[in-house]
């Protein structure tokens, strides 16, 4: 079971380092799961990699369409209450921005929940770290 942050999830639809090793990783995945904020924070992404001329406004609109037809496929771990108050402690606890501490605790609620162990994959330094620290995997093995 892989969980997969919005750095690791954009690598799905546009060719960047790491592109081809977490397809691999969701390919051999039984379940593959992310936060409901992800669909933001992927659009976002595909936008900025638009501003910085990373890809053509075409190209990020077909990766878009990509990811969005994808989308019911992912399990979609909801934002509550608890998982926000969640967030709030782990922000405090590994400096983690706002987003970062919704996908970890989104990522540690899920595996909770299903009572097995899950790949965190993120290509997000601090949440990397954050990942090792409550007991997740981390993927990949080093950034």
């Amino acid at each position: 079971m892989t969980y997969l942050d919005a750095s690791a999830l954009v690598k799905r639809y546009i060719a960047e380092r790491g592109s081809r090793e977490t397809i691999a990783l969701t390919a051999d995945s039984e379940i593959t799961a992310t936060s409901i904020v992800s669909r933001a924070e992927v659009a976002a992404a595909l936008a900025k990699a638009v501003r910085t001329g990373l890809v053509t406004n075409q190209a990020a609109r077909r990766a878009h369409r990509r990811f969005l037809a994808d989308w019911p496929d992912l399990v979609r771990v909801t934002v509550g209450e608890a998982l926000v108050e969640r967030a709030d402690r782990l922000a405090w606890e590994y400096g983690l921005r706002g987003y970062d501490a919704v996908q970890l605790a989104s990522a540690v609620s899920w595996q909770e929940s299903g009572g097995e162990e899950i790949i965190l994959a993120t290509f997000d330094q601090q949440l990397w770290e954050g990942a090792k620290r409550v007991g997740l995997e981390a993927w990949p093995d080093r950034l």
